[in-house]
């Protein structure tokens, strides 16, 4: 039997969602977890990797069960892991569905806020920028809609099949005062660091550093590293994942407070 687990997580003290040696990872974690309550060793299949200190609101992992089990695995898991850890679904299928290879969309979202907030910080990014060109910033972001090669936005471009990502859709929207940003971005894929990479580049369009021809050429010819360092992972938010067969909405309160009107 097959299970799907929905779950969201702070990636604030982790190494990031997969297993390494000698690391704190959200995979680890979840499979010594579930080795204790089945007594045998479980492997888990996520639904992509995060890197250390990005969050996810919206996660999905399965697990292979051979032996049939007759408890409230839901409650029983709940009680187990740590309070980063949080536990909304677990949904059964008898087929052979993947919670990596089957995910059609993934949706990340940035929060970053330039003026200092203690409550923020840990949440979101602080960038402290008096004004950024937010129009030109959009722009840019309207950009990445026309190209599929981000192999020049990825820290390790080498450890990737191919760098091909298809963007969905992907924009900016600020509060009032420009104080609190959301950047917002769908795509079928992701390199490692690439939205990490993009908030950096867009940080420099909107002080005025790139200009937008600079920056779209550097889409049309994908080349590897910018020498740039990405922005902190702590305003990343793995945000929604997609199936044709599993239709579920993000359940983190937390993470919806987040979530910016243009009059917070």
């Amino acid at each position: 039997m097959k299970y799907f687990f929905h779950i969201a997580y702070d990636g604030s003290k982790y190494s990031g969602w997969q297993w390494q040696p000698n690391s704190f990872s959200v995979q680890g974690v979840i499979e010594q977890k579930l080795e204790k309550i089945f007594k045998e060793k479980i492997t888990v299949f996520g639904c992509g990797r995060t890197d250390k200190g990005v969050h996810a609101a919206q996660y999905f992992f399965h697990i292979d069960v051979r032996k049939e089990f007759h408890f409230d695995l839901k409650y029983v898991l709940k009680k187990h892991l740590p309070p980063t850890i949080s536990l909304f679904n677990i949904i059964s299928f008898e087929n052979r569905q993947h919670a990596r290879y089957d995910a059609k969309k993934r949706t990340y979202d940035y929060f970053f806020h330039t003026i200092p907030d203690p409550f923020l910080d840990k949440y979101s990014s602080l960038f402290d920028e008096e004004a950024l060109d937010l129009d030109l910033m959009t722009s840019a972001t309207m950009l990445l809609l026309k190209y599929s090669d981000f192999r020049g936005f990825c820290l390790q471009p080498d450890s990737h099949n191919h760098t091909v990502c298809k963007v969905f859709k992907c924009g900016l929207i600020a509060n009032e005062n420009q104080t609190r940003i959301q950047f917002t971005i769908t795509g079928d894929r992701f390199l490692k660091g690439m939205v990490r990479i993009l908030i950096s580049m867009l940080l420099k369009i909107g002080k005025k550093e790139m200009n937008l021809e600079n920056f779209e050429s550097l889409l049309k010819n994908p080349r590897n590293g910018f020498n740039l360092k990405p922005a902190p992972p702590n305003g990343l938010y793995l945000s929604k994942v997609e199936y044709d067969y599993l239709k579920l909405d993000n359940q983190s309160i937390f993470f919806k407070r987040l979530l910016i009107n243009a009059d917070s």
